[in-house]
């Protein structure tokens, strides 16, 4: 059963990380070969590139190199914590661990290869745009969000 679990979670962070460089790698495609990336879908979802040398949906973005690395280095240290929360928890907090860490890795990756994260999803509403983001931060986003409603709504099942 550990094994089996175990080959779960490894296939499920695989999968997103292969899944959020494959999307990453088709709109830097786009972006060599057209100069630019900006794909209007419908009203409300736009692909344009964004290069973001921040965190999620580019918060904490900073021109200092030293900062930078600083902020590397604690994406690296979480990564481990929930590596360890990975391995300690249960088989649904396994799976939405496993989401998280998937992302996590292929925005990491692309932090020490490019030294940025390309974001290109732009959702908007009558002009007003949200964060532009990847797949990674989708997977990021929904393990975490899960995570906190399964803590919120799964202590007071228990009680």
């Amino acid at each position: 059963m550990i094994k089996k679990q175990f080959i779960l979670n490894f296939l499920i962070i695989f999968f997103i990380f292969f899944l959020d460089r494959t999307s990453k790698i088709y709109i830097l495609n786009i972006a060599e070969s057209q100069g630019i990336v900006d794909i209007t879908l419908n009203p409300f979802l736009n692909i344009i590139l964004v290069w973001n040398s921040g965190i999620g949906f580019g918060l904490l973005q900073f021109d200092e190199r030293i900062a930078y690395n600083i902020i590397t280095i604690l994406i690296v240290i979480i990564n481990f914590v929930i590596i360890y929360l990975l391995i300690n928890s249960d088989s649904l907090r396994k799976i939405l661990f496993s989401m998280i860490l998937g992302g996590s890795f292929g925005n990491l990756y692309d932090r020490i290869y490019y030294s940025a994260v390309p974001d290109f999803i732009d959702l908007n509403y009558n002009g007003y745009h949200w964060f532009v983001f990847n797949v990674a931060d989708i997977f990021i986003s929904i393990g975490i969000f899960a995570l906190i409603f399964f803590e919120i709504f799964g202590k007071k099942n228990e009680k």
